[in-house]
């Protein structure tokens, strides 16, 4: 594997054990909704679910008093604890959850705890909600990231994460591998299949300087620069490169690459390659004697468009793709759609 990049400018420092693995299910951008919460008298709930680890506004205040970015119960006087409920922007399997307490320090809860449960599609949770236990009580401390792994097996729709007794939680991230009914996808139409909504994930990739390789698969159109996936100005030979893995294997017939926003600082050209492995098989993929085939050869792009490209070489079935730029820059976008099997 090539060295991981330590990210320094988009993002506060943190620790990328899990999002390194596995996709964020609890992301707002992915549809996440938080449903519910015993009390957020000083700082809104949905707060948890927003991107970064949270700033502090030393000088900011409300009627209510210091203002958080984070999720802040009031002190409790009564017996009890508070809780909130989360619907997960994409279904999955949780592997690894991350509680938050990033600028809370002396106000953060003592403990914290994390129930799952799979509803269907439109329900929310009730009264008589059967809740499991993914994650028993652990302590908190101030101002630190606290990741837990979970053992489970089972897909989930909902979580509920317990503080004992109060306090506030700058953000939850619950990772995990999303599920896709592939079943009820029609395989006569094209579905994209690098989509994070459909299980593709990014990898690995030669750099990520100024924003992240997570959003080069996210649902929508960039809303910024920063909505992309952006390298470094490259001052040695060569060029940029990432690999993503398929939610799914598939033939790819059509490709969108998106350059939203990026204008003075979009490649100059790109390339795009496909290999069919285990699906599983995740390492070594940057090794150079992997044998890549070319869907789209080197071809020349242009600042904020979506270029399409109907004309795919047929390499039959993929399992993961490299796309590489050169030499350098910032791409929002990439969509493959696809015929499964």
């Amino acid at each position: 594997m090539a060295k991981k990049t330590k990210l320094m400018t988009f993002t506060q420092d943190h620790d990328d054990t899990f999002s390194s693995k596995w996709v964020n299910l609890a992301e707002e951008r992915l549809g996440t909704k938080v449903l519910f919460s015993t009390d957020d008298f000083f700082a809104e709930k949905e707060n948890l679910i927003k991107p970064g680890r949270g700033i502090f506004i030393e000088d900011k205040f409300t009627d209510h008093g210091k203002w958080m970015d984070g999720w802040e119960s009031r002190r409790k006087r009564t017996e009890g604890h508070d809780y909130v409920d989360l619907k997960l922007g994409l279904r999955g399997i949780i592997k690894g959850v991350d509680i938050d307490t990033n600028h809370f320090t002396g106000n953060q809860p003592l403990q914290a705890s994390l129930e799952a449960c799979c509803l269907t599609e439109g329900q929310k949770p009730a009264d008589d909600t059967d809740w499991t236990e993914l994650l028993p009580k652990i302590s908190l401390g101030p101002g630190v990231q606290h990741l837990s792994q979970i053992d489970s097996k089972q897909e989930w729709s909902h979580v509920r994460l317990h503080i004992y007794p109060d306090g506030g939680v700058a953000r939850l991230r619950i990772y995990g591998e999303v599920k896709t009914d592939w079943k009820k996808k029609d395989k006569a139409q094209l579905h994209d299949l690098v989509s994070v909504e459909n299980g593709g994930r990014p990898l690995i990739c030669s750099d990520m300087y100024f924003s992240h390789m997570d959003n080069l698969n996210a649902p929508g159109r960039g809303v910024n620069m920063g909505d992309g996936w952006e390298t470094k100005r490259k001052r040695t030979p060569g060029n940029d490169w990432i690999i993503l893995a398929l939610g799914k294997r598939g033939t790819i017939a059509k490709v969108v690459l998106d350059t939203a926003h990026f204008k003075g600082n979009f490649p100059d050209r790109f390339s795009l390659e496909a290999v069919n492995l285990d699906e599983k098989q995740h390492d070594g993929l940057d090794a150079p004697n992997l044998n890549w085939g070319t869907l789209i050869p080197e071809t020349f792009l242009e600042a904020d468009k979506e270029h399409e490209f109907e004309e795919i070489n047929k390499l039959g079935p993929v399992t993961h793709i490299r796309l590489n730029i050169f030499p350098d820059g910032g791409v929002s976008r990439l969509r493959t759609y696809g015929h499964i099997e």
